[in-house]
């Protein structure tokens, strides 16, 4: 099994090289595709040199900015492998977690396996409520809509078996790709499980970006897709 990991990245430098070795450390045949999002800061710098330094470094970029859907759409286009995974390029979720995440699917369980920041996992830093009671709201009106019981739609851990990431024709830009895809894998009638993973979240000085104006972005698309996926 090969295991494809996109990694959208804008504006990262402070992370992106720790992350991208994070990964590399991980026990599976893999390739890794950095999309950069028309980063502003170093990161492009960085992508070069990852690139140059490990052959299975595949490196995109967007000359203008699009958002993170863009970025999933360009690695979905172009990965190889056998198995999609997504990567945040900040250090909040943890490569180490790829074992509990792949599992269900190496033994034919999950077509689809979402890694759940509220399931318990080993470790979680505690801050931010509101941006935790924003999450846990955002995936109750989503599994309104998909009916599925999720308990963390807006994870950054997804994971498709290719013949699933291949039908996720992802028109969201921005943040709103989370419900987007959830609403889709759910219309597919595929196999889906969550596993706990652990989490170490950023807040706004440490340089996260979603906001207030994403979570309403975000129960449009819940709606939009919902309806329509």
């Amino acid at each position: 099994m090969r295991l494809s990991v996109a990694i959208p990245v804008y504006n990262e430098e402070r992370t992106l090289a720790q992350l991208v070795e994070s990964v590399q450390a991980t026990p599976f045949d893999k390739e890794i595709l950095l999309v950069d999002d028309c980063s502003s800061d170093g990161s492009a710098q960085i992508i070069a040199e990852l690139e140059k330094k490990h052959d299975n470094v595949r490196a995109f970029r967007h000359e203008k900015n699009q958002g993170k859907g863009a970025a999933l759409s360009t690695a979905l286009r172009e990965f190889k492998g056998d198995v999609f995974l997504i990567q945040d390029a900040d250090l909040e979720y943890d490569p180490a977690d790829y074992e509990v995440l792949l599992r269900p699917i190496v033994e034919g369980k999950a077509d689809v396996v979402y890694g759940s920041r509220f399931l318990g996992g080993p470790y979680g830093r505690v801050h931010l409520y509101w941006h935790y009671l924003g999450n846990r709201l955002l995936t109750t009106v989503s599994n309104l809509f998909t009916n599925l019981n999720l308990t963390d739609m807006e994870t950054c851990y997804k994971v498709f078996r290719r013949e699933v990431a291949e039908k996720l024709d992802i028109q969201s830009r921005t943040f709103a790709v989370e419900p987007e895809i959830t609403a889709k894998v759910a219309k597919l009638k595929v196999r889906i499980y969550e596993v706990p993973i652990s989490y170490a979240g950023r807040d706004y000085s440490e340089g996260k970006k979603i906001g207030l104006k994403d979570a309403f972005i975000a129960v449009w698309a819940i709606v939009r897709w919902g309806l329509f996926a």
